[in-house]
């Protein structure tokens, strides 16, 4: 039997955002240590991290498949100082009208956009109001035969 669920809520619970790095030791650490995220071990040292409210939008482009992640603060200036004390290089801050944008060298060479916004923000949703929800629980696969 499907879940019915009200006008208000949604199916979707959340979003989970991959950032591929050849480095991924070090950049779960900056994360970790120095953009002090939640997180939790799901096994083997492989952390997924919590992330402040979030929100999508669609940009027209002539391909699909082209997707982009951005973290949002609220002092774009404040936040690049904050990285310097980290030894963290960040590149100058651009004005690109919806926002102040810079790009963080991640440890593990990539770039990770970070922006104060000057656009309206959505308010967060509420997912999935109408029912309580428990994570499913992770099992690694068994190796025997008969498992």
């Amino acid at each position: 039997m499907a879940a019915k669920f009200q006008e208000d809520s949604s199916m979707i619970i959340g979003a989970h955002s991959i950032i591929y790095s050849t480095k991924p030791a070090a950049d779960r650490a900056f994360l970790r240590d120095i953009l002090k995220f939640t997180n939790v071990d799901v096994g083997d040292g492989w952390l997924i991290f919590g992330l402040p409210p979030a929100e999508v939008a669609v940009h027209p482009s002539s391909k699909n498949n082209i997707h982009e992640f951005y973290l949002m603060c609220d002092d774009i200036e404040a936040f690049v100082e904050e990285m310097k004390g980290h030894r963290i290089k960040c590149s100058p801050v651009q004005n690109m009208g919806w926002g102040s944008l810079t790009q963080v060298k991640l440890p593990g060479g990539g770039k990770l956009g970070v922006y104060q916004p000057r656009h309206a923000r959505p308010q967060p949703m509420n997912p999935g109001k109408t029912q309580k929800r428990s994570p499913r629980q992770v099992t690694k696969k068994s190796t025997t035969k008969n498992g």
